[in-house]
């Protein structure tokens, strides 16, 4: 069912679209988890490592092309809240054929550089072919990937935030079990995970098609359309080159964060992959909101109203202060069972069979570095969850330059700290890389996204009052 968010009261609507983004995130972070969880039980902690070396260079390919690809569905939005439904189904067309070239560019370049970028990133020689085998695969799947973030975004640009979700619950059931059948009756280590998951975003997309051909004829292209427009393909490269760019530039910056913490070894490296995977599901929320954002905000541009954008922004900063919190509190709380949820009391079950974790407790072992990183993350929780607000907002309403240039914040914050943490070889300096970040694109993206607002309301209104309505 579509939403049309450009009436009614913001904070309800907002709240009301982002609980099924939230939902669909953390089961999407299940994917990788479940893929962690089972490889450090059923085959060995250095395969949950590997697993977790790779998940930066994964957020830098899938990352970029998804970025792109969420960049074209901005236009789908503005022109949904214009109710210019044939540019719509136009938008729709030209986004999937953009994003095809975007697909064999993205798998060709990472599979080949792949082995160049693993050893740039100082990943231990014990873990290095696992590593590789995992992250290839996970590369040759990114047509799976980006069209299901592709379609659902799609679904959701015309304000229906549940269907997707009803697809991603069914997709990671499906990943799990194909998990199970791979690795533990399979015995195909990293590479049953890394198959396990492709599979699953593949059935995604393909719900997501079905869904879109045969229930929302508003987004469904007529045949006319399926040819690259030059009109469309401008508009939604200068949104989508900002996002990719700024997704990649953030990524790197995480590379580098990963670089640092693989110097401290194999047992670092998965305590913080653990620890890390938990940070992740509890703050889904916060893309999530963003998500929600960029959608109530393409609407509303479209639509052509200033002050209801900025009422929409001040709702999602007061649900996500008090999110942030509960958040931190729920991150420090729950970090020991799910260590214990990834690794067995004694060793990971491959471990304990191969006698090589007899005598000591890997939970005791890798709680120091896992809760290093948790306790010092928790408390910067607030300013990461205003990145996605003001990043989101400025980009639904189709400025991509300033949210790009927040990314470089990003990346240069991460850079310095984990430089000098190398040269003192100190952890939770490494480790506070993300929060070095986050602090600094925080501040940067707020000013940001107030000097953008000042631009939008003139090039809405003409003034600072008045509505002038829809722009297409």
């Amino acid at each position: 069912m579509e939403v049309d968010m450009t009436k009614g009261n913001p904070f309800p609507i907002i709240l009301k679209f982002m609980i099924p983004l939230f939902i669909g995130n953390v089961f999407q972070q299940l994917y990788n988890m479940a893929d962690t969880i089972i490889v450090g039980r059923f085959v060995s902690s250095d395969a949950l490592a590997a697993v977790g070396a790779t998940g930066n260079i994964m957020f830098l390919v899938l990352g970029f092309s998804q970025g792109l690809c969420t960049g074209f569905t901005v236009l789908t939005a503005q022109a949904f809240g214009a109710q210019n439904y044939k540019r719509v189904k136009r938008s729709v067309a030209n986004g999937i054929l953009l994003a095809l070239i975007v697909i064999i560019l993205v798998t060709a370049l990472s599979v080949s550089l792949m082995r160049p970028l693993l050893h740039l990133m100082n990943t231990p020689v014990n873990i290095y072919n696992d590593s590789l085998t995992y992250i290839t695969i996970i590369c040759l799947g990114t047509v799976a990937s980006v069209y299901y973030n592709l379609l659902s975004a799609y679904i959701r640009a015309i304000g229906n935030s549940r269907v997707p979700l009803y697809f991603l619950i069914f997709s990671a059931c499906i990943n799990v079990i194909l998990d199970l059948v791979f690795i533990v009756f399979g015995h195909m280590g990293v590479a049953g995970a890394a198959w396990a998951t492709n599979i699953s975003q593949g059935l995604s997309a393909l719900l997501c098609l079905i869904f879109i051909r045969t229930k929302v004829p508003v987004l469904w292209p007529n045949a006319s359309d399926w040819r690259i427009n030059i009109i469309d393909t401008k508009h939604q490269m200068s949104v989508g080159i900002p996002m990719a760019l700024q997704f990649a530039i953030t990524a790197s910056g995480t590379m580098v964060m990963q670089s640092a913490i693989n110097l401290f070894g194999s047992t670092a490296v998965a305590s913080y992959t653990a620890a890390n995977k938990l940070h992740n599901v509890m703050t889904q929320e916060m893309p999530a909101m963003g998500q929600a954002i960029a959608t109530y905000c393409g609407q509303n541009y479209g639509y052509g109203d200033s002050r209801r954008i900025s009422n929409g922004i001040r709702a999602a900063v007061i649900i996500e202060i008090i999110y942030s919190i509960i958040g931190a509190i729920g991150s420090n709380l729950l970090l020991k069972p799910v260590m214990s949820i990834f690794f067995a009391s004694s060793g990971s079950a491959a471990d304990a069979v191969q006698g090589t974790a007899a005598a000591l407790d890997t939970i005791t072992l890798m709680m120091p570095w896992a809760s290093t990183y948790i306790r010092i993350a928790t408390m910067f929780y607030i300013p990461l969850s205003f990145i996605f607000i003001f990043r989101n907002a400025m980009q639904g309403c189709g400025h991509g330059f300033l949210p790009m240039m927040g990314g470089v914040v990003e990346f240069f914050a991460r850079l310095v700290v984990a430089l000098i943490a190398m040269h003192v070889m100190s952890f939770p300096l490494a480790v506070f890389c993300d929060p070095a970040a986050w602090l600094a694109a925080g501040v940067f993206t707020a000013v940001a996204y107030h000097f953008v607002m000042k631009k939008i309301r003139i090039e809405l209104n003409g003034s600072i009052s008045s509505k002038k309505g829809p722009l297409f």
